[in-house]
């Protein structure tokens, strides 16, 4: 008889998996391990940080502490101020003076943004177009005229509108238009197409090179193919160039709505020269007026504040955006 051979497999040696085994992870799938934020970026800001908290907070805090006060010429030479909580903004808030001021001021600010945005990318739109020597002449007059002090360019527009000797006058003589002594500042209206003017001019700069900050990272090929499709200028600049340097301009937008709502100096200048500050007040003038031209230190610091919170209002559905793209991203 033949011998059977035996078919007997032998048991297999291999352990049992360990259900804690780090291999058995990595079969069952990627071990995802959060990564540390890195903390030298967080160790640099923190100086600048603490500075601009020390910068800010500690005015600020006292702004807030004046402005629930009775605090006048008196308390300049060492009396006592006297706490009166919120009778400061009481007595603001029930003045339609104030509300006029607001509604001025808002409506200024806007228009001179606008404005400014516009003027700003028509001027940066003419430097991508035109030869590098132009662009350089047109890059250095707009540094110059940037560059120029407040008070100094302040001048020499109250010169040319000036109703005895102005440039602007005497022009628009020449030219068959009555305005000999006419006067640009005693009427209201002319008094803030002046200043539009004047703040638009000492603006443009800066959004026109943010603006052509922006048009030069626009790619020339995208450009090209949109033309070879049958894309005109126009609607290239539409649905092209304005969503890629949209970002820059609503930036630009937003900053200048801050500044030109905390517009003092050529306003303040202006009246000097000839305007009548009852009429023709912004916030930042009408501050002035209630802490330097009467005394009122609380009802200043209480409109201060007031305008704090009404830059915040205008800037948050910004920063909201902001937040939610960072979410986002």
């Amino acid at each position: 008889m033949g011998r059977r051979e035996s078919s007997v497999t032998p048991a297999s040696t291999t352990p049992a998996p360990n259900p804690s085994d780090p291999v058995n992870d990595a079969a069952s799938g990627p071990v995802v391990r959060r990564r540390r934020p890195p903390r030298v970026p967080y160790a640099l800001l923190a100086p600048s940080v603490a500075i601009l908290l020390l910068a800010l907070a500690y005015p600020l805090f006292w702004q807030v502490v004046t402005s629930m006060q009775q605090f006048g010429l008196a308390q300049q030479f060492g009396k006592p101020p006297v706490f009166v909580g919120l009778q400061n903004y009481i007595d603001l808030f029930t003045d339609g003076y104030l509300w006029t001021v607001v509604a001025r001021s808002i409506a200024f600010c806007l228009v001179n943004a606008f404005v400014t945005v516009l003027v700003g990318v028509g001027v940066a739109l003419l430097m991508k177009v035109v030869h590098t020597p132009v662009r350089i002449a047109v890059q250095v007059a707009m540094l110059l005229a940037w560059a120029m002090p407040v008070v100094a360019s302040m001048t020499v527009w109250r010169w040319l509108f000036d109703y005895r000797y102005g440039v602007v006058n005497a022009g628009l003589t020449a030219l068959g238009l009555d305005f000999t002594g006419h006067s640009w500042l005693a009427n209201p209206l002319s008094f803030f197409f002046v200043a539009t003017v004047i703040v638009v001019w000492m603006s443009v700069p800066f959004v026109a090179f943010s603006a052509y900050a922006g048009l030069t990272q626009v790619p020339d090929e995208v450009l090209e193919a949109a033309a070879l499709d049958g894309a005109s200028g126009v609607k290239a600049f539409r649905w092209i160039t304005m969503p890629m340097i949209a970002p820059v301009l609503s930036i630009v937008l937003l900053l200048q709505i801050i500044w030109d709502l905390r517009v003092f100096a050529q306003i303040r200048l202006l009246q000097d020269a000839g305007g009548t500050p009852s009429e023709t007040n912004l916030l930042g003038t009408y501050i002035y007026s209630l802490g330097v031209g009467s005394g009122d230190f609380g009802a200043a610091s209480a409109v201060s504040i007031f305008v704090l919170l009404l830059t915040v209002a205008l800037s948050w559905g910004y920063v909201r955006r902001l937040l939610r793209d960072e979410e986002e991203s």
